[in-house]
């Protein structure tokens, strides 16, 4: 009697699975600090992919840390500048390194730090160019949202990406630092954003949000926004930064969620500075290396290729304010209960 080919089929890909992951744990490098660290109960512990990051570190530290954020885990992908010997002098740092490619490996690479230094803490996934804000964060801190969180069960909060750009074309700011770039890239542009239900069936990974829950319907995932705009990419907007790594959760098998959480009842925003520096060449290097993990890089190097002026500032950008205009806005979402709790801790 022969063996169905459905069987066989899922026997090779479980065997294929199996070889990834072997493959992946030989490749890895503990570069620096410990590999069972004392982190506290209450703190977070962020986890970034990295690679080539030097030109952003300095002002990352600065705003994470202020955040209340004292403990990092970096996997680097391969870095060729001095991205490891700047991250083995910061305090509080913990770095591993796989050099396979980022478009066969990368939940491989983001899971690795939750799962190995992560256990039942709090995690926020980060990348270098991102800031992650959200309502009252100068007032209660990471800390202070993550004690939200727990009050309310929650073991995930959702966040919306808004892709900060300059009012000149991208090719006149590409020798900005990233900290100019931080000040001088205060416009984003959210009309044309696409929305769809948490649940929607048509989102492409919709299979991996099922087992999650969310408190309210207007909790969404977006796509496209400026991006599809200028380049046609209808890059997913929404992700899930912060989770707590407990039971029954599987962080970051997809570059923007993790399965099995709990969604809080307010989101926040993720501003993504994709384009300061030299994005054309830093797209056009990574695309010949083969390096680009998604199909819209390559529709997106393109676009700047072909037209090195090209700009992101329309009629429709908004100046950066505040998140708060942004809940307001109905883009990121507060809760009543969550205007409470900021009422009840001011300073």
């Amino acid at each position: 009697m022969k063996t169905p080919v459905h069987i066989l089929r899922r026997l090779w890909q479980r065997g294929q699975e199996r070889r990834r992951r072997a493959r992946f744990a030989r490749s890895l490098m503990h570069l620096h600090g410990p590999t069972a660290p004392d982190i506290p109960k209450d703190a977070v512990l962020a986890i970034v992919l990295v690679r080539n990051g030097s030109y952003y570190m300095d002002a990352f530290f600065e705003y994470y840390r202020a955040l209340g954020v004292s403990h990092f885990a970096f996997i680097d992908n391969g870095s060729t500048d001095d991205t490891i010997a700047r991250i083995k002098s910061e305090p509080g740092t913990i770095l591993d390194q796989s050099t396979l490619p980022l478009a066969s490996f990368e939940d491989l690479l983001r899971q690795y730090p939750a799962q190995t230094y992560g256990q039942n803490r709090w995690c926020l996934y980060v990348d270098m160019d991102e800031v992650f804000d959200f309502e009252g964060r100068r007032q209660i801190g990471i800390n202070g949202l993550t004690r939200y969180l727990e009050g309310q069960g929650a073991t995930a909060m959702v966040a919306q990406m808004l892709e900060m750009f300059p009012k000149a074309p991208l090719n006149a700011v590409a020798d900005f630092s990233f900290q100019s770039a931080l000040e001088e890239f205060a416009y984003f542009d959210i009309s044309s954003v696409a929305r769809h239900a948490y649940h929607d069936p048509a989102i492409p990974f919709a299979a991996l949000l099922s087992d999650n829950t969310i408190p309210r319907d207007d909790i969404a995932f977006c796509f496209g926004g400026v991006r599809g705009k200028v380049f046609g990419e209808n890059c997913c907007l929404t992700k899930h930064p912060l989770i707590f790594n407990g039971p029954g959760v599987t962080p970051a098998p997809h570059p923007h969620l993790s399965m099995g959480v709990a969604c809080a009842d307010i989101t926040g925003v993720i501003k993504h500075y994709k384009f300061a520096g030299n994005t054309a060449a830093r797209d056009a290097a990574s695309l010949s290396s083969g390096d680009l993990a998604h199909g819209e890089d390559a529709a997106r190097a393109a676009v700047l290729h072909s037209t090195p002026d090209v700009s992101l500032f329309s009629l429709d950008a908004r100046r950066w304010n505040r998140v708060e205009l942004l809940v307001r806005a109905g883009f990121a979402l507060g809760s009543d209960r969550y205007a409470t709790f900021l009422k009840d801790h001011r300073p």
